[in-house]
C-alpha cells in the first residue's frame, strides 16, 4: 500500500513506511555514507534509531562509544570489528551487540563496500570518540569518520 505518510492521530501512532531509495545520505567523510531509516525524525513514536552505513574499501569508524546499546549486522562485505577490546572478522549477516559505553569500531577489510545495519536502543544517540573524548550528537556535522 502506498500513499501519504501516516501521522499520529488521537488514538495514537499508526506507524510509518520508509522507502530506502528516498533517504538522503549523510556524508561522514572519506566516502562513508549513513542513512537514517527509523528514528525521531522519521517517526515521532519510534523508541529506537536504525539505519545503514556504507564504508568504501579501506575506511573505518574510529574507536568510539555510545550512550545506548547498539546492534550492528553486516549486510555486505567484510569487516574487522573491535568490541570491548576483542577483535573479530565478520561477514554478511554476522551480528554484534555493543552495550552502552563500550568502545568499538568497524573497519572495511574487503575490496568492495562494507554495508552495515545498525540499531540503537534510544531515540537520542550520542557518539564519544575515544581518542579525543569529544561527545557529539549522532549524525550531527561533527559526527565524522
Amino acid at each position: 500500500m502506498t500513499g501519504p505518510k501516516p501521522d499520529a492521530h488521537q488514538d495514537g501512532p499508526i506507524g510509518t513506511i520508509v522507502r530506502y531509495e528516498g533517504i538522503t545520505p549523510f556524508a561522514r567523510g572519506d566516502g562513508v555514507e549513513t542513512r537514517l531509516i527509523v528514528g525521531r525524525s522519521t517517526d515521532p513514536a519510534a523508541p529506537f534509531t536504525t539505519g545503514t552505513t556504507v564504508f568504501p574499501a579501506g575506511s573505518a569508524a574510529p574507536l568510539h562509544t555510545h550512550n545506548c546499546a547498539e546492534q550492528v549486522t553486516i549486510l555486505e562485505g567484510a569487516a574487522e570489528a573491535m568490541v570491548g577490546g576483542e577483535v573479530s572478522t565478520l561477514g554478511p549477516m554476522d551480528t554484534s551487540f555493543v552495550p552502552a559505553d563500550v568502545p568499538h569500531y568497524f573497519r572495511n577489510i574487503g575490496d568492495g563496500p562494507l554495508k552495515i545495519l545498525w540499531i540503537y536502543g534510544a531515540r537520542e544517540v550520542t557518539r564519544t570518540f575515544v581518542e579525543t573524548g569529544e561527545t557529539v550528537a549522532h549524525m550531527s556535522p561533527r559526527d565524522q569518520v
